[in-house]
């Protein structure tokens, strides 16, 4: 998916998680947290230059997303065309979404199943999309 698609999918998942906390957080802590998760759905994403660094040998596609950081957001197909990593792809998100889970429940559990929440999102959609569902 598009960055801009996960930060939407980012954005609803987080709204509806600050809002399912009630009165627990006051009304700024629910914007940062809504804020973390569409932060978190956007960048984990971040991950796909390691991939491609890993598969290609070289830092060339992080460099070409650094030229035209705002293509590299809304149209990323460009980056990464004729380069397959769907598996690796889905398993580094599961990986990362794990290991993140778990530090942040070390902070605080509702942190953590927010966290897990708002990277099955993520998760979902790529997904979705890689099946050709949505």
């Amino acid at each position: 998916m598009k960055s801009t698609e996960h930060a939407v999918v980012g954005a609803i998942v987080g709204a509806v998680g600050a809002l399912a906390l009630g009165e627990r957080l006051s009304r700024p802590a629910k914007v940062v947290l809504w804020c973390y998760g569409v932060f978190l759905s956007v960048f984990i994403d971040l991950d796909h230059f390691l991939l491609a660094r890993y598969l290609t040998g070289d830092w060339e596609l992080l460099f070409e997303a650094l030229s035209d950081p705002k293509r590299a957001f809304t149209a990323p197909a460009w980056l990464f065309e004729g380069l397959t990593m769907r598996t690796e792809r889905l398993l580094s998100h599961t990986i990362i979404g794990g290991v993140l889970t778990l530090v942040t429940f070390v902070i605080t559990p509702f942190l953590a199943v927010y966290t897990a929440v708002v990277l099955y999102a993520h998760l979902l959609c790529d997904l979705l999309r890689d099946t050709r569902v949505a």
